[in-house]
């Protein structure tokens, strides 16, 4: 399939009335299966394929060209259309966005996310004005390419200790102005704080399933008018939480009961072919 192909069917998916979830391996193996389960497009987490690394989370610890590698091993996983957390662009400034975005495209990727973190803990935040430069920065390279390329603006007040919906808000508002295609503010507290966003925004709404409002299903998101669904780093996450509990165990009682519940090599390779 071509990487045209891919891109139309992933602004397709942005376009239809329904909600879509869009999960995110962390390696070819766990795209594979995402893939044969059933999912219609893929997108990449940072925090996951940083700790498959033995590396933290944190702004710059994976170099453009590491997520690059990355982002490709898992375009030819599957057939696909594959998005990409691409953090703060790898840079400050609009220029460095620019050549985050062109590097996406010769990756294979259909689409990836931009943040408005700077990386530094006494300044998370880039201011609002810069935040929305690079954002119309990135839409110049992204108009440029020979395919559609959906540009999902992060807005990353609530991940960094600053709750303000106001600003949140304008520079949602702003990134949907400077032509992003999809808005995403991740950690937002509660399904009337969504809703809200989701009714000042125009454009498709993305929100991370596994970091809160805790208890949320499908249908909750649907009400509230969100678009898309990403899992973020939750299923890796999730995999590298069973691995710790069940070596805890091991080593605490001397049991290997929690190794029941592991998938069978009949039903992984089952998916992987």
């Amino acid at each position: 399939m071509t990487q045209a192909t891919k891109a139309a069917r992933f602004v397709a998916l942005h376009e239809s009335p329904d909600l879509f979830v869009l999960p995110n391996p962390w390696d070819p193996g766990s795209a594979k299966i995402l893939a044969s389960l059933g999912y219609q497009a893929l997108a990449t987490t940072s925090a996951g394929y940083a700790f498959s690394q033995g590396k933290l989370d944190t702004i710059g610890n994976v170099s453009r060209d590491e997520a690059m590698a990355h982002a490709h091993a898992i375009v030819n996983s599957t057939p696909l259309p594959v998005s990409a957390d691409l953090e703060n662009g790898y840079g400050d400034s609009p220029e460095a966005v620019q050549d985050t975005i062109k590097a996406a495209f010769e990756a294979g990727l259909v689409g990836c996310t931009i943040e408005d973190t700077t990386g530094d803990a006494n300044k998370p935040i880039y201011e609002l004005q810069h935040a929305i430069e690079r954002i119309i920065a990135a839409m110049e390279t992204v108009r440029a390419l020979p395919t559609p390329f959906v540009l999902t603006a992060r807005a990353e007040n609530y991940l960094h200790g600053r709750p303000d919906l106001n600003d949140t808000l304008l520079r949602l508002q702003g990134y949907e102005n400077a032509g992003a295609d999809v808005m995403y503010a991740p950690g937002l507290p509660d399904l009337a704080t969504i809703k809200t966003v989701c009714n000042t925004i125009n454009k498709p709404v993305n929100v991370v399933a596994g970091i809160r409002p805790k208890g949320a299903t499908i249908e909750d998101y649907k009400a509230c008018g969100v678009k898309r669904v990403s899992l973020g780093s939750s299923l890796a996450r999730l995999a590298i939480g069973s691995a710790i509990d069940a070596s805890r165990t091991l080593l605490e009682t001397g049991s290997f009961k929690a190794f029941d519940k592991a998938a069978s090599f009949v039903d992984i390779e089952a998916l992987l072919t």
